[in-house]
């Protein structure tokens, strides 16, 4: 599927996907979802152009919406349904791509393998690259007709907070988060309210804007390079954290080209540990 100059097997390029719009077993996502720093709206930006019939999956929409968490893990049942809904079947290949080049399509990417999707890949570069290559676009809404999708979620891959306590009392997982460094050192506020700036006492940062330049999975020995400065061992378990979950699978997809499956990633990331004044927070590098 994915072309072998690629550092991961889950990436695709534009020629490739060029090549194959319209197949009737491909169906092509936009898994655009922005921070309010970055000052976009998703939804409003696929309407005004997206790839030619991409559907639009939102992360906020295929949520548990039980939780005051933001885009937490839906079920599976509700999961299914949601991707059904958008004409998404058991058989098709996935192509995820995003507004920003690489930024939350490999969250979307690690969710629909979650729920057991095989064929599913993201478009390196993303949706800055299709434009700059002046590649078509269109607008409005895309309906595909609904399909069936079995979704079998594999909760092992899924930490709760429980779960980053004990590793981290034990040892026996490493919890590397993915936000900015500024984040992470407590100098810099977190984008949503109530949450307090800092992190987990005794992760490890290495932020996933070191892993991905301009949309682009870097190549695996700069990948190391990364994790080593971070102070991170990937031969040890790794469970993969940020702010609210989703740069923590640009992680998972770093540390897979690596051929070093993470542990777990943890769902509720900074978003839940610090709104949590019952929990402890840390400042500085460490």
């Amino acid at each position: 599927m994915s072309e072998t100059q690629q550092p991961s097997r889950w990436l695709v390029t534009t020629e490739w996907l060029a090549s194959h719009l319209g197949a009737p077993d491909v169906v092509v996502v936009d898994g655009s979802y922005y921070l309010p720093t970055h000052k976009r709206d998703a939804a409003s930006d696929y309407v005004a152009g997206h790839i030619p019939g991409a559907v639009r999956f939102d992360v906020d929409d295929v949520s548990d919406h039980t939780q005051t968490l933001p885009h937490m893990l839906p079920t599976a049942e509700a999961f299914a349904a949601k991707v059904g809904a958008l004409g998404i079947g058991d058989d098709d290949t996935v192509v995820i791509y995003d507004g920003l080049g690489m930024f939350s399509s490999p969250r979307v990417w690690w969710t629909f393998r979650l729920f057991g999707a095989e064929k599913v890949f993201i478009l390196e570069r993303g949706m800055p690259k299709w434009q700059a290559e002046r590649r078509p676009i269109e607008a409005g809404l895309v309906t595909r007709p609904p399909r069936k999708f079995t979704a079998r979620m594999n909760a092992d891959i899924v930490a709760a907070l429980p779960k980053i306590q004990s590793v981290l009392t034990d040892n026996s997982a490493q919890v590397v988060d993915a936000r900015p460094a500024d984040r992470f050192r407590g100098d810099a506020p977190e984008p949503r309210p109530g949450v307090r700036p800092g992190h987990i006492p005794g992760s490890l940062n290495v932020p996933s804007t070191e892993l991905v330049k301009d949309g682009k999975l870097l190549p695996a020995d700069e990948l190391r390079r990364a994790f080593t400065a971070g102070g991170v061992d990937i031969e040890r378990p790794i469970i993969t954290s940020c702010g609210s979950g989703v740069s923590a699978a640009t992680v998972w997809l770093a540390l897979e080209a690596l051929g070093k499956k993470p542990a777990a990633l943890y769902d509720g990331s900074w978003s839940e540990w610090g709104s949590r004044n019952d929990l402890p927070a840390a400042t500085g590098p460490k």
